[in-house]
């Protein structure tokens, strides 16, 4: 009888143990561009920047934060003469080793979509629905602010 006291709190207290265990965030280059940009997300509007060179008639906007089931998606976009020349993912969820995962291939592809299609309507990545709908949300408010449709 003991025994099978025993074996039962064993088991229970061994499946807490698993139910609790975290792992910790990889270090990739990623998630220290991530780091980097959410201090600025944690400020007001005014947080969400724009700089341009009146010159060329380049301007670089960062999209307001979108928020998704696993972390916030920013985008930073640059534009020149109306056109996207340049887009960059700076935020987006690393916490996990399956966002990792998910995130080191998708977030390029993002990126490269959005500069070929001029435009926040792009295709949604497989098995990036999250990061991708944050991704075109985030966009679509940078390109607002830099006054592209």
């Amino acid at each position: 009888m003991k025994r099978v006291i025993f074996s039962a709190a064993a088991t229970i207290t061994g499946l807490v143990a698993l139910l609790n265990f975290k792992t910790q965030p990889a270090t990739t280059a990623a998630s220290s561009s991530a780091a980097s940009a959410t201090p600025a997300a944690s400020g007001s509007s005014a947080s969400t920047a724009a700089s341009s060179t009146a010159s060329t008639g380049t301007a670089t906007v960062t999209g307001s934060a979108a928020s998704t089931r696993y972390g916030p998606v920013r985008v930073k976009v640059t534009v020149s003469s109306g056109k996207i020349t340049s887009v960059e993912a700076i935020e987006y969820p690393t916490d996990r080793p399956k966002d990792v995962q998910i995130n080191s291939y998708a977030v390029p592809l993002l990126d490269k979509e959005a500069v070929a299609a001029n435009s926040a309507k792009i295709d949604t990545i497989s098995g990036a629905t999250y990061t991708s709908t944050g991704f075109k949300t985030s966009l679509q408010s940078a390109l607002n602010q830099a006054g592209i449709a």
